[in-house]
């Protein structure tokens, strides 16, 4: 599921009634969830964040900066922070499932919309620029509000979106695209910010003056100082001391976790400690963090631990929060600390015990039905051939095939997480046709739109259970890998994961056949009905092959 973070910050941080008239404008879009609203009363500014889908996040985003400019007036403004508009910043950052350059263009698509709509100037920043100066926030916002004015007259600073006017009550607005910022600090054993300082220094992007031997700042022959490259890129340190913590602390800004993950600072900057006899106790995340980095972090841990990786997502986590001491100052819950759980849906049915969920599925309720019933088949299937493949893991007898089931485990928990998600959204896009056809159809425009509307919803409940039959098949091809090589007292195993996945196949595309015939458009019919019947004979013929081959082990063995 595409998931995108938006933050932007609003020129208000002492008046509340406008604070939370900006959050009850977030709040009023579907499918986004507003993390968090910090305000300052110093600096007069108030940081939003949400996340949700990326097209509710836009609307989010916009109906926020359009209720900012009709509350704030930036002729009256004073505060600490440099700004120049109501709405000062409005970066879109991905979560999961999204590339920085769809965020540039929902950047763009925002900046178009404010500017026609809003009549306010707006400026690309960073991923999104249109200019390599204006990549920098700082160069864009030089001489703040103060200085619009004479940026109207200047056409160098005439705007990527909007009028190139002074717009004395709004200001203008930098939108823009960048990778997510993980605020991370690491504990040390000592209350000496002078020590926490010099590992910051080591390890910081922008490095360290280099010194002589009797520790005088070296200077090149133009006199500037000689500086010491830092160890990471993208990341931002300083050394601190926390009087409610007792120690001091390295407080670190990674701005693109990608190059610069946590967990390898962390490991580089315990080597760095023990050199000098200082010891790391722990870390603390501030805020909230992707699950990809905390995956990728107790990935790491395992297999140097050599383990498996291939293990439920938790328990990959649970392993990084363990390894990096995340828990040493105060409790980490996954499900507020990691974005994609803080922003889950609460009533999703993939949340639901086995019995509530057979419970619901048995009332007179329409959805959830098959569909989701086939997408949880999937994921039962790809469960069990990660079972399979961690029972053979370091067992002896299996040395021969370990490298081919430590890449099985976690290729069937990824498909496991998927099919899990089609499960709500299988039933999502069968309530999706029945408020479809709910739409009024008194006037031929009333008519034309529910007829539009309950095309394009069939379409996606099609859609839904042909990914599903898709993923039936990558399961089924799994199992018939981990039948072949797994741990041979869990053949019967490997078996049912094969007729499981089967069964998902089959009820995915019952649920594909019962909703072709309303589709008007020949051409997706077409394309639909012949993908699915290549799916399935695929997965048919595969299936038959794997319980040959099982029941014929089992009966000999």
């Amino acid at each position: 599921m595409k998931l995108m973070e938006c933050v932007p910050n609003f020129s208000e941080g002492r008046d509340q009634s406008v604070i939370d008239a900006i959050a009850n404008a977030i709040k009023s879009v579907k499918n986004v969830v507003l993390l968090d609203v910090d305000p300052g009363a110093d600096t007069n500014r108030t940081v939003f964040t949400m996340a949700g889908e990326p097209e509710a996040v836009l609307e989010a985003a916009f109906q926020a900066i359009k209720k900012a400019s009709e509350l704030i007036d930036m002729s009256k403004h004073h505060g600490e922070h440099p700004r120049m508009g109501a709405t000062d910043v409005c970066p879109f950052i991905p979560i999961s499932d999204m590339t920085m350059e769809e965020c540039v263009e929902y950047a763009r698509r925002l900046g178009k919309r404010v500017g026609e709509e809003l009549g306010i100037p707006v400026y690309l920043y960073e991923y999104a620029a249109t200019k390599e100066e204006w990549r920098n926030l700082s160069n864009i916002r030089a001489g703040e509000y103060e200085a619009l004015p004479e940026k109207a007259k200047d056409p160098a600073w005439k705007p990527d979106f909007g009028p190139h006017i002074f717009n004395a009550k709004s200001g203008a607005t930098a939108i823009g695209a960048r990778e997510f910022l993980i605020a991370y600090n690491i504990n040390l054993n000592t209350r000496d910010k002078r020590k926490a300082s010099e590992l910051a220094a080591i390890i910081r992007e922008s490095g360290r003056p280099a010194k002589d031997e009797k520790g005088r700042i070296i200077k090149d022959e133009q006199g500037n100082k000689v500086i010491i490259p830092g160890l990471f890129q993208h990341c931002k340190a300083v050394g601190w001391y926390i009087e409610s913590y007792k120690r001091a602390q390295i407080s670190i800004n990674l701005t693109n976790y990608k190059i610069t993950p946590p967990h390898i600072v962390l490991e580089k900057v315990r080597e760095l400690a023990s050199e000098r006899g200082i010891v790391v106790t722990g870390s603390e995340l501030v805020g909230l963090i992707p699950k990809a980095a905390m995956v990728n972090a107790g990935k790491f841990y395992l297999e140097r631990m050599g383990e498996s990786t291939g293990l439920p997502e938790r328990m990959i986590m649970e392993t990084a929060i363990q390894s990096m001491g995340l828990a040493e100052l105060t409790p980490f819950d996954l499900d507020k600390k990691v974005i994609e759980y803080a922003i889950a849906k609460k009533d999703r049915l993939s949340a639901m015990s086995l019995e509530s969920f057979a419970d619901l599925l048995s009332t007179d309720t329409p959805a959830p039905g098959g569909g989701s019933v086939a997408a949880f088949c999937a994921a039962l299937s790809a469960a069990l051939t990660a079972m399979v493949s961690n029972l053979t893991i370091n067992k002896k007898g299996y040395e021969s095939v370990q490298n081919q089931v430590r890449e099985i485990a976690p290729q069937a928990q990824d498909i496991k997480l998927q099919a899990i998600q089609l499960i709500d959204e299988d039933t999502d896009a069968f309530n999706a046709m029945m408020d479809a056809s709910r739409l009024p159809k008194k006037t031929e425009e009333e008519i034309a739109l529910r007829e539009q509307k309950i095309e394009e919803a069939t379409k996606q409940a099609i859609l839904v259970p042909l990914h599903t039959l898709e993923i039936a098949l990558q399961a089924l091809k799994l199992a018939d890998e981990v039948a072949k090589v797994g741990n041979m007292n869990a053949l019967s195993d490997a078996g049912t994961a094969a007729l499981t996945a089967l069964t998902a196949a089959k009820a995915a595309n019952y649920n594909i056949l019962i909703n072709l015939p309303q589709i008007k458009d020949e051409a997706f019919k077409e394309d639909i009905n012949n993908r699915a019947m290549n799916l399935l004979q695929e997965s048919e013929t595969l299936a038959s092959q794997i319980e040959s081959f099982v029941s014929d082990r089992l009966k000999n063995a």
